[in-house]
């Protein structure tokens, strides 16, 4: 079994769906200190701000939803001026998840569920976008935001508390109640950090959110500079390196070289 009361691993193959499609997306770039992804690290870095769809038939889920359309045109104003120097935004009209999703002729209305990694700003600040789905967050996660300060950097109430049906999880839950797309909680990052793991017709993904910000990041178990639990976001990783070892495929968070990799929607990935 693996630590953090995460799930274990079904072996590649086995009992496969050949319904369910992925696809991913960059929704913009933000440029900040190398040291807040890996912990005694110098200089800056451009990393992506990726979202997910996934197409089930009996659904279809969004994993984040990137950043508010604000911060295309006046990132000061919502982050502050001192967040705005640490989080540089490049951010474009048409880059927001839902034109993207728009782009591939899908009504951002008929997204069913809205999974967030977390409630970090550059995860949940698409939302409101997403009006009709079902937001799916841990329980630790919801309590842990709420509780944050107005002027927080990070967690913005107006991101995430949008009005939508909150469903409030505690430990693993299978959407579709197959084994396609279950979330499976990688605390550490915050308190109520999950990732989805996605059977596809092209695959097993597990979607990493930010448990695991870069390759390096697992390859050396180097934890970010800002962390809410060190124990706990070096038993999530290790978990990420089972997982990998089971030939599941890692989506990794903000990794600027892995994502030119990535094909974007509408090409699918899995």
């Amino acid at each position: 079994m693996a630590p953090n009361g995460l799930g274990g691993i079904i072996p590649m193959g086995q009992d496969r769906p050949m319904a369910v499609s992925l696809y991913a997306y960059t929704c913009g770039y933000i440029t900040l200190p190398s040291a807040f992804l890996l912990t005694k690290t110098r200089g800056w870095l451009t990393v992506p701000v990726p979202a997910y769809l996934i197409v089930h038939p009996k659904g279809k889920v969004l994993f984040d939803s990137g950043m508010h359309m604000i911060t295309q045109t006046d990132p000061v104003s919502y982050l502050g001026e001192d967040g705005a120097k640490a989080n540089q935004i490049a951010f474009k009209p048409g880059e927001e998840i839902a034109a993207r999703l728009q782009a591939m002729a899908i009504d951002p209305a008929s997204v069913t569920h809205l999974v967030n990694s977390h409630l970090h700003y550059d995860h949940a600040g698409g939302n409101a976008q997403i009006p009709n789905a079902d937001v799916l967050i841990q329980a630790d996660e919801w309590s842990h935001a709420l509780a944050q300060p107005d002027n927080d950097v990070a967690y913005h109430r107006t991101d995430f508390d949008t009005g939508q049906r909150v469903r409030r999880l505690t430990g693993e839950h299978d959407i579709f109640g197959d084994g396609t797309v279950t979330c499976i909680p990688t605390p550490g990052h915050t308190p109520g950090h999950q990732s989805l793991r996605v059977k596809a017709e092209r695959g097993e993904f597990v979607l990493c959110g930010d448990a695991c910000y870069l390759r390096q990041s697992l390859e050396n178990l180097h934890l970010p500079g800002i962390v809410h639990d060190r124990d706990k976001a070096l038993r999530s990783l290790q978990w990420f390196q089972q997982m990998q070892t089971a030939n599941h495929r890692l989506m990794f968070g903000h990794d600027p070289q892995f994502w030119t990799t990535i094909p974007q929607g509408p090409n699918r990935l899995g």
